[in-house]
């Protein structure tokens, strides 16, 4: 059966919505013969950078001769990104084949990330892999990622979204992410305010785990002269690396996994030294940063929360233009306001688009929005609307910046790679 004749069943369990809780994963997972149990698990939980970091880090791996197994969620154009095998897209035909044989198995009220996530468990024990490298969707103590057992959990920068689902607060939703954490495991953080650090050091303190945390156990730096990343790590130090992800924000993201890695070895996994500075250079995670050539050029970005639009505009410094131009949507459920303060004074001309999934903002009402500010904005409808809008307004030496929501960005790739856009959100 085509995959896409499968992933209509599977498209159907989003009418059970987002329910918290692992129970019905766990009797899925039952129902496969745990496959979950026979691969090493790293989890990697928080509010930005899940994807780059788990980049990283399966990088090194891959690097260190590690047979490794990447979840992501979620997709920019195509499901079959969510399961990456040595750094690889899983095929179409083998998820297909896999897919159904989940679905067969799976409770009544199983919901879309439920049955995805035990997909990627069946199909990274089925193709036996050493480790698996599992990024969370929303939460933590009650995602269904957590369902696995979990020997070390990389917590990136923690931050304000999904509130309806975890909690008002940045503190709430700290005490959410952390509940994944496994009693007697290793931890590795970011950095994080104190009111974070706080938790997840009482998080580590109640179960026993090693706690190893930016800015105290290991750090890195942008070096001025050559624009390459330094790390200071527990047992070594990268003077000079180039990460292949790009954009300044990836310095606390390579950090981590870089110390993750350290982790690794302490516990018995080999990992020769090269493999720590060709894992970071290899390392690809798209819509992060992404430049892509033209006239004008286009830089796509996911920052979709006010945390990761923070991070945008201090990278943006790094980029030289005579002009930005701002191409951007939303879902209904974010924070104008606080996503875009940092990102205005920096942007020349507004185009708002709809994205083309559930929930999305219509473009008129987003420019409505810019208008309240005092900012002007076209609306122009949908997502490629408004990169040709963009394009026949700008002039040399301009750039067009693509952001404000994951499926914008998805929505542009599948356009530039000839693609037709399946974005679900889950």
């Amino acid at each position: 059966m085509p995959l896409e004749d499968v992933l209509e069943k599977l498209y159907a369990r989003r009418r059970f919505g987002i329910r918290p809780g692992v129970d019905r994963v766990e009797e899925l997972l039952s129902r496969l013969g745990n496959p979950e149990q026979s691969f090493r698990t790293i989890h990697v939980v928080g509010t930005n950078g899940k994807g780059s970091t788990s980049a990283f880090l399966s990088s090194i791996l891959r690097h260190a001769g590690q047979s490794v197994a990447q979840f992501s969620s979620p997709h920019l154009v195509r499901f079959t990104e969510r399961f990456r095998i040595n750094g690889s897209e899983y095929t179409s035909e083998k998820l297909a084949r896999s897919l159904d044989v989940v679905l067969r198995a799976a409770p009544e009220e199983a919901t879309f990330f439920e049955i995805t996530t035990a997909l990627a468990a069946y199909i990274f024990g089925t193709e036996r892999f050493d480790v698996a490298v599992m990024e969370a969707g929303m939460g933590g103590r009650s995602d269904a990622t957590a369902a696995f057992n979990g020997e070390m959990t990389l917590i990136t920068p923690v931050a304000l979204d999904h509130t309806d689902y975890l909690g008002g607060t940045i503190e709430e939703i700290a005490r959410e992410k952390v509940g994944i954490i496994k009693p007697g495991t290793q931890v590795i953080s970011s950095g994080h305010p104190d009111s974070v650090r706080l938790i997840i050091e009482e998080q580590c303190r109640a179960n026993g785990c090693t706690l190893k945390m930016y800015g105290r156990d290991f750090s890195s730096e942008w070096v001025r002269d050559d624009g390459s990343l330094a790390y200071f790590g527990m047992n070594r130090t990268l003077p000079r690396l180039t990460p292949g992800i790009p954009g300044r924000y990836q310095s606390g993201n390579a950090a981590v996994a870089l110390a993750a890695a350290e982790a690794l070895v302490a516990a018995g996994m080999t990992i020769p030294p090269a493999a720590y500075t060709e894992g970071i250079t290899a390392a690809q995670w798209p819509g992060r940063m992404e430049l892509v050539p033209g006239t004008p050029p286009l830089l796509l970005d996911g920052a979709h929360n006010p945390a990761g639009a923070a991070a945008l505009a201090e990278a943006l410094g790094d980029y030289s233009y005579s002009r930005l131009l701002l191409v951007t949507g939303v879902c209904d459920d974010k924070d104008f306001d606080s996503i875009f303060a940092p990102l205005l004074p920096l942007v020349s001309g507004i185009y708002t688009v709809t994205p083309a999934v559930d929930r999305a903002l219509k473009a008129e009402k987003l420019s409505e929005l810019f208008q309240m500010k005092g900012f002007a904005s076209h609306p122009c409808g949908s997502v490629i609307d408004g990169i040709g809008t963009a394009r026949s307004q700008a002039s040399a030496g301009d750039l067009i910046l693509v952001c404000g929501s994951l499926f914008v960005v998805g929505e542009v790739k599948a356009w530039l790679e000839k693609q037709i856009f399946t974005g679900i959100r889950g």
